[in-house]
């Protein structure tokens, strides 16, 4: 089984509406093979909890005005460090930076088949690591960006 036309054009739709927000690192997972429950995820990150809001609502928007979909349930809007759109034919996961390096949902979907997105979601792709490491960001111990003990 694969992604149903609709769930794709609510996929390609939400990553164009992130990506005109500025989100980093968008992708997307045919998940309907594995899950019965939707078709796809997609991810997308911010280095920020207001971005990670403006992106939601941006994309919540969208749909709403070009689709006519509105999501069955949206979590995590209290802390905006991870917030889920379900829509229910597709995902949406928009992470805090940190929370997308800690939870690195793409481990879990790498096997699920990637799916094909606009030009400037694909754009979008080391965004997150382009950003941390022109802000001073680093994921590193005691100093070293490669976390490395000293």
């Amino acid at each position: 089984m694969t992604a149903t036309d609709r769930s794709i054009e609510l996929v390609n739709a939400a990553a164009q509406a992130a990506a005109d927000r500025l989100a980093h690192d968008i992708i997307a997972y045919d998940v309907s093979d594995v899950l019965s429950i939707t078709d796809a995820f997609l991810l997308a990150s911010a280095p920020n909890d207001r971005q990670v809001k403006s992106i939601v609502d941006e994309i919540e928007e969208r749909l709403q005005k070009e689709l006519g979909a509105k999501p069955v349930r949206r979590e995590g809007d209290r802390d905006a460090r991870w917030i889920l759109l379900d829509y229910v034919d597709i995902v949406i996961h928009v992470q805090h930076s940190e929370e997308r390096v800690f939870y690195a949902l793409e481990r879990l979907w790498k096997d699920c088949p990637e799916l094909e997105l606009p030009e400037d979601a694909v754009k979008t792709r080391g965004k997150g690591k382009e950003h941390a490491e022109t802000s001073g960001e680093h994921a590193g111990i005691a100093g070293d960006p490669d976390g490395e003990l000293s």
